[in-house]
């Protein structure tokens, strides 16, 4: 999505050429202790732009192994606090016990190491000036014309956009669709539906928040569904809010947010393997923009990446793309409005394949990805922009491209969204290879969807279990599935002018913890009767129970489970009840009982 900001950030006088040559030259908040444990220490050294409430993270070796800690900021002096330990990884955050003075220069040293083989470790970075902008607030949903949302009797409260499916092949692949209707008519909030287009779940968030990025992930060995909820001011095109995570009876089992003073953006949540999390957030920041055309009093959106440790919510491993990209290889400008300057746009975040920590992220706004160092933070090669490390071969440049994805064989795949401004005459699906011998970039595939879209925001590129690609075309209410040969195999759409950030194909499995609701109403001799179970995957029919007396149930009739709701028309009775039913009969849950 294009441009927001937080109201955090501001350095005066100094220019993005100095920052980078400073990290260039002293990128080394990381260094390598006894047993060749490697130590990254967040901010990382040269950081231009921390918070004033950040916390001092050292990543990598034990909390028992970080000892004599000096915090001193150049205004504030001498700074005391507690060293926390994290759950998933060796390492401690030093939480000072007061905050920075903006614009200050903090230096920090430790002794990290097993006893008798410390050694002295250094980070030095410069606290944040924040910028006093203030972004609208988000505007309210349109309001639902005829025909573009569904509703349920039992579920009265869920009024999700309705979905056409447009194209269904028998060879698609097995899984749900997962989306997160915003910006368009009705409510907002994450959605599964199955390969018909019938609602499976469906979640409200409160007024004037939405939901994005809606996805199946791991953690602590389970499937979970996670997804991102928050505003989304209406200048802006990036997230403040927090990351949900939901087991497979919807309940809340861990949330994630941003630390150090930051609000976590919309646009990634990836859970490692270890129990923690990488998460994207911006900070708005007054700085000197002149050496590009800008204010020297500017505003800049700044982009950074988080890794939180999702037990304690510390702060393990941060970097900021300002002091690390060159802010002329934006493809952008800064605006004359006073609002703050986006450039760069971090829209995803992907762990290497070959398992040596690094990651890549990807930029809007400098048309490129940036391969970073887990523990320095330095920025390894460019892939794309104006300065690529490597020679890009036919068909292989992008504009504006988000969800740049490390596959396991090692090669990338990208949606290319061209726009906007126009770049491209449409977005497409690419699927890259480089070639580290002679540096260079190959195309290994391209897929399009027939008739043509060109989003100017958002999209993703999923690879599923047998290769195919499902696709969501983010600012473009759609969903496809390509096989391998660049077939559609699905395709499906809600009301414009909605979107979903990202889609996904998922098999889910999942078993409510909530009841059935069950509604009657009831005319003359007859009680119509409409049952539901919002999130339950393994049902096949219903079991309608009714009597004088909830305590007095019989069962009446049985019928197949028809989509999202089920509607059955039974003899009249003083209460009713209904139970959801496996393959085999068996009971997977009971409704309350219900006046007749």
């Amino acid at each position: 999505m294009r441009a927001i900001g937080a109201t955090l950030g501001r350095i005066v006088g100094r220019t993005l050429r100095l920052s980078v040559a400073l990290l260039a030259a002293t990128a080394v908040a990381a260094v390598a202790s006894a047993g060749a444990r490697t130590l990254a220490i967040s901010p990382l050294n040269g950081t231009p732009d921390a918070s004033p409430q950040t916390q001092i993270s050292f990543l990598g070796v034990p909390a028992s192994e970080i000892t004599h800690i000096s915090v001193v900021g150049s205004s504030s002096g001498g700074h005391s606090g507690k060293l926390r330990s994290y759950a998933s990884s060796a390492g401690a955050s030093f939480l000072p016990s007061v905050g920075f003075a903006q614009g200050e220069r903090v230096r920090v040293s430790a002794l990290a190491g097993p006893r008798g083989h410390t050694r002295r470790v250094r980070t030095s970075f410069t606290v944040a000036r924040l910028s006093g902008y203030r972004a609208p607030a988000t505007g309210p949903p349109g309001q639902a014309r005829g025909g573009t949302v569904q509703s349920f009797v039992s579920e009265p409260s869920l009024h999700p956009p309705k979905i056409a499916i447009t194209a269904s092949s028998p060879v698609a692949s097995v899984g749900d669709v997962f989306i997160t209707p915003t910006h368009g008519l009705g409510q907002s909030g994450p959605m599964i539906i199955d390969g018909a287009g019938k609602l499976i779940w469906n979640l409200v968030v409160p007024s004037g928040e939405v939901a994005a990025d809606l996805q199946v992930e791991s953690y602590r060995g389970q499937p979970v569904l996670v997804w991102w909820q928050g505003h989304i001011p209406t200048t802006l095109g990036v997230g403040f809010g927090h990351d949900e995570i939901y087991n497979a009876a919807y309940q809340r089992v861990g949330t994630v947010s941003a630390g150090n003073g930051y609000e976590a953006d919309l646009h990634e949540l990836q859970i490692t393997p270890q129990g923690s999390a990488f998460i994207t957030a911006y900070t708005l920041i007054d700085t000197d923009l002149s050496s590009v055309g800008g204010s020297r009093n500017g505003a800049l959106q700044d982009s950074l990446l988080q890794e939180i440790d999702i037990p304690t919510g510390l702060v393990m491993f941060e970097w900021h793309a300002y002091g690390h990209v060159d802010l002329r290889d934006s493809y952008t400008h800064p605006p004359s409005t006073g609002q703050p300057w986006d450039f760069f746009h971090i829209n995803s975040i992907s762990e290497d394949s070959w398992g040596d920590g690094n990651f890549i992220v990807s930029s809007r706004n400098t048309w490129a990805a940036y391969e970073v160092d887990h523990v320095s933070g330095t920025v390894m090669w460019h892939l794309g922009g104006k300065r690529s490390s490597f020679k890009m071969g036919p068909g292989t440049g992008t504009a504006y491209q988000h969800d740049v994805r490390w596959q396991p064989d090692h090669t990338l795949t990208i949606f290319d969204n061209g726009a906007v401004p126009k770049a491209h005459s449409q977005s497409r699906l690419i699927h890259e290879q480089i070639d580290w011998k002679h540096k260079s970039v190959k195309l290994l595939g391209r897929y399009v969807r027939i008739p043509g879209l060109l989003t100017g925001s958002q999209g993703n590129d999923q690879t599923l279990a047998n290769g195919n690609s499902f696709v969501g075309w983010g600012e473009d209410p759609y969903f496809t599935e390509f096989a391998t040969t660049g077939q559609i195999l699905l395709d499906g759409h809600f009301p414009a002018p909605g979107q979903s950030y990202r889609a996904y194909r998922f098999p889910w499995s999942a078993t409510p913890a909530a009841a059935p609701k069950l509604a009657v109403k009831t005319s003359g001799a007859v009680s119509m009767l409409y049952m539901s179970w919002n999130g339950a995957t393994g049902m096949s029919s219903w079991r309608v129970l009714g009597g004088p007396t909830p305590t007095a149930l019989a069962a009446l009739t049985a019928a197949p489970a028809a989509g999202f709701e089920t509607a059955v028309a039974v003899p009249r009775n003083a209460d009713f009840a209904v139970q959801a039913l496996g393959p085999a009969g068996e009971v997977l849950g009971a409704s309350a009982a219900v006046r007749g």
